[in-house]
C-alpha cells in the first residue's frame, strides 16, 4: 500500500511540475530570477516516503539547480533541460544551526557526491569548487539580508568570508522559500587557505598548523576545548579543525597556548614587535574582524560564532566573520542588544575573551583600528554609507519577488522596505557614533616602511636527475634597495599561502639580496648561496599574491604573479622571474624577465662597468664594457629569445630597427658576471 501511495504522489508531483506550477498553500511558484534548488531525499524504507532530513546524520538526496547563466528567468520546467542545470547529482544533507532548529523553516548543511558515492568537489553558481555547502534559511532576520550584507562587506575590504548567492528552494515537493547558498568555513585554497593538519603532526613546524578554532555555544554537541575569562563571565572555545574527535593532546595544548599567550600579551599592553602581541597575531585580520562586527553591532560577535585560524608556521588570525542575523539593530529573545551607541566588546554582555577589549585599549592597536576605519568608510570605499546603501538597494531589487513569496510561505517579512529603511538608519547612526568615539589615528597615519623589494620568484622550478623535486627548489629573492641597513624584526609574509616571519634582530644590509626558500639545503647545494631562512608551504604553480608587511600589517611590497601571458614564462622550464630593474613596479608583468635559474649563483657586473646607450632606442644602440663581453641575448618581455650573439669584445653595436616598439631585455654575459637590462624600443 505504501508503494502505491508513493507512486500516486510522485505521479501527481510530476504532472504538476510538467504544467510549470507548484502550489504550496498561498504560494504559486513557477519561476524565479534567482537559481532554483530542487532537493529530493531518497525513500525511507520504513515509510515509503522521501526521508525526513534530520539534524544528524546526513541522508542521501538528489539535487537539481536550475540556473540560467545569462541572467534570464529560471523556470521549474527547466529541470530536465541539461543546459539550464548548474548541478544535477547526488548529495547528503542534514539540518544545521542552534537556535534556528526550533523553526519550521530549517537551515541545511550538505555535501556533494559523485555517482560512485565519493565526495566530489563541484563549482556551484560560479563559486570555486568544493564539496561542503550551506543553505542559510535567514533565520530571525526580517530584512533577509543581514548575513548577505556583512559577508559581502568583509570580502570587499579584503578578508575572506563565505561567498553567497540567493536562491529559492523546493524540498520533496514543498516550497521552502528564500535561502542563501553559501560556503561552509573550512580549510581550502579558495576558502580558509591553510594547511590541513593530521593526527601525526605533533612536533616541530608541523604542530604549528593549520587550525580553525571558534568561540561558540556548545549546543552543537562538540565538547569545549578550553574556557577563557571575559570581563563579565567566560567564553568557551571549540576545535573546528582538527575536529574535536581527531585533535591530539599536543595539538590542543599548542593552539590553546597561542590564545593564552595573546591573553597575556594583550593584558600586559605589550605591543613590542619582537615579543608583544604583534609578533603573535596578524593584526590586520583582528582589526578587520572588529571593524565588520562593530559596524553591524553584531550581538554574537566575540562570544559565539567567532572563528580564528592559524596556518602552519604562521600567525594567529581572526575570522572568517560569521552569523549576523542578530545585528544592525535587530535582536531576538528580549535581550535588547545591538545598539548603535556602544562597543560590542565592552557592552557588559556577550563581550568574548578579555583580549578583545585589551587589544582595543592598547593605544597602538586602537590607532590602527581608527586608521583602518577611516580608510574603509571614506567616500567610494566599501563601508562608506553611500556604498552600503547602494548595495542594499541593489540587493532589495534582486530578491523583491522572492521576498514576497517568502512572506506568503512563512509570514516573517511583513514589510521588507520598512525593515531595510530601519537597517539603513541604523548604519548611518552607527557610523556617526563610531566616528565620534574612535579617536585619532595621527600617530600611525604615515608609517615609514623599509625599501625592501621582492626581486626574484622561482615558483615552479624545473626538475632534473640532480634536483628531482620542484617544490624543494623554490625561492623568493628580496633586495634592500635603500642606502641603510634594515632591521627585519616583525616583517613577515602576510598573505595566506606561505608562512614566514623574520627572526628578531635579523638585518639586511643596504643593497643586499637575501633568499627565503622552501628547502635551505637544496637551495644552497644548487646555487652555492646561503639561504636567509625557510618559509612554510609552497608557492602556487599558477598564480599567487606575495605580500611583505611589517609587524602591524603595513605593506612593504606586493607582487601577484601568474603563469600566463603577459607574464614571462618561468613555469617549470628551468627559469625564474627576475625583476629587471628594482625601481620598476614589480606588480606589473612588464617589469619582469624569465632568467635561467642557473645564473642565480653567477656574479653580476659591478655597477658602472657597463654602459648601454641610447635608451630608449630607435635603431642602433651600443654596449660598452670595461671587461670582455662573451654573450649577448635579446628577449621580448614574454621571455622569448630573439637574438644571440658572441662578440668576444668590449664593445658591440646592435641594430634594433627590425623590432617593433615595446620593452625588451638584453642579457649581457661577460668575464666578471651577468647583467640584464631593460631596453625601450621607440
Amino acid at each position: 500500500m505504501k508503494n502505491i501511495l508513493l507512486i500516486v504522489r510522485k505521479s501527481l508531483l510530476s504532472i504538476t511540475l510538467f504544467l510549470g506550477a507548484v502550489s504550496y498553500g498561498q504560494v504559486n511558484f513557477t519561476d524565479s530570477n534567482l537559481p532554483i534548488f530542487i532537493i529530493t531525499t531518497d525513500e525511507d524504507p520504513d515509510t515509503g516516503q522521501p526521508a525526513v532530513i534530520p539534524d544528524d546524520p546526513k541522508v542521501w538526496a538528489s539535487l537539481k539547480i536550475i540556473y540560467h547563466a545569462d541572467g534570464s528567468q529560471n523556470y521549474l520546467t527547466d529541470q530536465d533541460t541539461p543546459e539550464y542545470l548548474n548541478y544535477n547529482g547526488r548529495i547528503k544533507i542534514e539540518t544545521r544551526g542552534s537556535s534556528s532548529q526550533m523553526l519550521e523553516k530549517k537551515q541545511y548543511g550538505w555535501t556533494t557526491y559523485d555517482a560512485g558515492g565519493a565526495k566530489q568537489n563541484v563549482s556551484l553558481l560560479d563559486m570555486p569548487s568544493e564539496n561542503d555547502w550551506i543553505l542559510n534559511g535567514l533565520a530571525f532576520d526580517p530584512s533577509l539580508m543581514r548575513d548577505y550584507i556583512n559577508y559581502n562587506l568583509a570580502r570587499a575590504i579584503g578578508q575572506y568570508a563565505s561567498r553567497t548567492q540567493y536562491c529559492e528552494v523546493i524540498i520533496n515537493g514543498d516550497y521552502r522559500g528564500l535561502y542563501i547558498l553559501q560556503e561552509k568555513i573550512k580549510d581550502d585554497s579558495n576558502r580558509v587557505n591553510i594547511e590541513e593538519i593530521t593526527e601525526d603532526d605533533n612536533s616541530g613546524v608541523n604542530l604549528t598548523g593549520g587550525y580553525i578554532t571558534k568561540a561558540d555555544k556548545t549546543t552543537g554537541g562538540d565538547p569545549v576545548a578550553w574556557t577563557m575569562d571575559s570581563y563579565n563571565g567566560w567564553t568557551d572555545f571549540i576545535h573546528e579543525m582538527p575536529k574535536p574527535e581527531d585533535v591530539t593532546t599536543e595539538q590542543n595544548d599548542y593552539i590553546h597556548s597561542q590564545f593564552t599567550s595573546l591573553e597575556t600579551l594583550a593584558g600586559a599592553d605589550n605591543d613590542n614587535i619582537g615579543n608583544g602581541y604583534p609578533s603573535l597575531i596578524d593584526v590586520p585580520t583582528f582589526i578587520d574582524f572588529m571593524v565588520i562586527n562593530e559596524l553591524s553591532s553584531n550581538v554574537d560577535a566575540y562570544q559565539v560564532s567567532t572563528f580564528f585560524h592559524k596556518d602552519r608556521g604562521g600567525k594567529l588570525r581572526a575570522g572568517p566573520v560569521w552569523d549576523f542575523n542578530l545585528s544592525l539593530g535587530h535582536d531576538e529573545f528580549g535581550y535588547d542588544r545591538s545598539h548603535p551607541d556602544v562597543w560590542q566588546f565592552d557592552n557588559g554582555d556577550n563581550t568574548g575573551a578579555k583580549f578583545w577589549k585589551d587589544l582595543f585599549d592598547n593605544s597602538t592597536y586602537k590607532c590602527y583600528f581608527a586608521k583602518r576605519w577611516n580608510q574603509v568608510t571614506s567616500l567610494g570605499q566599501p563601508l562608506n554609507y553611500d556604498s552600503i546603501e547602494d548595495f542594499i538597494d541593489a540587493t532589495a531589487l534582486l530578491i523583491a519577488d522572492a521576498a514576497a513569496r517568502e512572506n506568503l510561505r512563512w509570514g516573517t517579512v511583513p514589510n521588507l522596505q520598512n525593515e531595510l529603511d530601519d537597517v539603513k538608519d541604523f548604519i548611518a547612526e552607527r557610523i556617526e557614533w563610531i566616528n565620534n568615539n574612535i579617536g585619532t589615528f595621527a600617530a600611525c597615519s604615515n608609517v615609514d616602511v623599509p625599501s625592501l623589494v621582492i626581486s626574484g620568484i622561482n615558483y615552479n622550478p624545473g626538475e632534473d636527475a640532480e634536483f628531482p623535486e620542484s617544490d624543494d627548489q623554490e625561492f623568493i629573492e628580496i633586495t634592500n634597495t635603500g642606502s641603510e641597513n634594515v632591521d627585519l624584526t616583525g616583517i613577515y609574509l602576510s598573505e595566506l599561502g606561505l608562512s614566514y616571519q623574520f627572526p628578531v634582530a635579523s638585518t639586511i644590509s643596504a643593497g643586499e639580496k637575501i633568499y627565503i626558500v622552501s628547502n635551505a639545503d637544496v637551495f644552497e647545494q644548487k646555487h652555492d648561496i646561503t639561504a636567509f631562512g625557510e618559509y612554510v608551504r609552497h608557492m602556487s604553480n599558477k598564480s599567487q599574491k606575495l605580500v611583505l608587511s611589517d609587524a602591524f600589517g603595513n605593506k612593504i611590497d606586493e607582487v601577484q604573479y601568474t603563469d600566463s601571458s603577459p607574464w614571462p614564462d618561468a613555469d617549470g622550464n628551468g627559469k625564474y622571474l627576475h625583476l629587471t630593474d628594482n625601481g620598476l613596479d614589480n606588480n606589473l608583468a612588464s617589469s619582469w624577465s624569465a632568467n635561467e635559474d642557473a645564473t642565480l649563483s653567477v656574479k653580476r657586473f659591478t655597477t658602472g662597468s657597463v654602459k648601454i646607450y641610447p635608451n630608449p632606442v630607435k635603431d642602433l644602440f651600443t654596449i660598452d664594457s670595461v671587461n670582455l663581453i662573451r654573450n649577448i641575448e635579446v628577449y621580448d618581455i614574454t621571455g622569448k629569445q630573439l637574438t644571440a650573439l658572441t662578440p668576444d669584445s668590449n664593445t658591440i653595436v646592435i641594430n634594433f630597427a627590425k623590432y617593433s616598439s615595446g620593452i625588451y631585455l638584453v642579457k649581457i654575459t661577460g668575464e666578471t658576471g651577468i647583467l640584464t637590462q631593460k631596453i625601450v624600443k621607440q
